[in-house]
C-alpha cells in the first residue's frame, strides 16, 4: 500500500474535523468528501496539483437522478486554487484554510437547495440557453417532480431540440422522451425519479436512502412552485 503523502495526511485532518461535525463524510482514503442528502449529494473535493505536493478545492452538487457512476458538479461554487507544499507548519495552516471553505461551502448549498421545493424554484429560474447542457435537462425533473407541468415540458423539450452528436447525448434524449410520456403523472414522476436515485446510489456504492419517496412528495401548488 502506498504511502500517504504529508499534503494528503493535513488534509485529511483539516477536513476531518471541520467536515465531519456537519455530517459529511469521507469517501474511502480519497480527499473527496460528500453531503449525503438523499437524493442530491454535496461533494467536496481537495483536489491534488498535476505535480509535487498540496491541494486546491473544488465543491459542488451531483443530482443523484442523473443517474451516473460517478461524481459530478452540476452546480459548482467557484474553485480554490491549488497551494503548493513547502513543510508541514505552512501546510497544516493552508489545510485547515481549505478545510474552512469546503465547511462554507457544504453550508452554502444546504441553504440554497434545503427541500425539493426550493430546488426546483432555484433551477427553473435559470436562464435557458442554446446549446446542450444538463442544466435544462435538470431544471425539467424538478418541476416534474413538484407538479409544474409546463415549466417541465418547456425544459425538457429544449433538451430534444439539442442536435445529439455523440452517443450520450443520444442516450439522454431518450431519457428525456421517456419523462416527457409521464410527466402528467407526478406519481409515476417520483417512481421515475426514486428508481433512478436509487440506481445512481448503488453505482456510486452509497448506502440507499431513507424516505427518499417521502422527500420527493412535495405538496404544493403549480402556482408557487416557481
Amino acid at each position: 500500500m502506498a504511502s500517504t503523502s504529508p499534503a494528503s495526511r493535513l488534509i485529511g485532518t483539516a477536513a476531518g474535523a471541520r467536515l465531519r461535525p456537519l455530517g459529511l463524510r469521507r469517501q474511502g482514503r480519497s480527499r473527496t468528501w460528500l453531503d449525503d442528502q438523499g437524493w442530491w449529494l454535496g461533494v467536496v473535493e481537495f483536489s491534488a496539483p498535476k505535480s509535487g505536493q498540496g491541494s486546491g478545492l473544488q465543491a459542488g452538487v451531483t443530482w443523484l437522478w442523473q443517474d451516473m457512476g460517478h461524481f459530478s458538479f452540476n452546480v459548482q461554487s467557484l474553485p480554490v486554487a491549488s497551494q503548493g507544499f513547502r513543510n508541514e507548519a505552512q501546510f497544516a495552516s493552508v489545510a485547515d484554510d481549505l478545510a474552512e471553505r469546503a465547511a462554507v461551502k457544504a453550508q452554502m448549498f444546504r441553504r440554497r437547495f434545503p427541500d425539493l421545493a426550493a430546488t426546483a424554484r432555484d433551477l427553473t429560474s435559470q436562464r435557458v440557453d442554446r446549446g446542450w447542457s444538463w442544466e435544462a435537462w435538470d431544471a425539467g425533473v424538478a418541476a416534474a417532480l413538484v407538479g409544474d407541468v409546463s415549466v417541465a415540458r418547456d425544459r425538457l423539450t429544449t433538451v430534444l431540440d439539442e442536435e445529439p452528436v455523440v452517443r450520450w447525448m443520444s442516450d439522454a434524449q431518450q431519457t428525456t422522451r421517456e419523462l416527457l410520456d409521464l410527466v402528467d403523472d407526478r406519481d409515476a414522476v417520483r417512481s421515475w425519479a426514486v428508481d433512478r436515485i436509487t440506481s445512481c446510489r448503488a453505482r456510486l456504492g452509497i448506502a440507499p436512502a431513507v424516505g427518499l419517496d417521502a422527500a420527493l412528495d412535495v405538496k404544493m401548488s403549480v402556482d408557487s412552485a416557481v
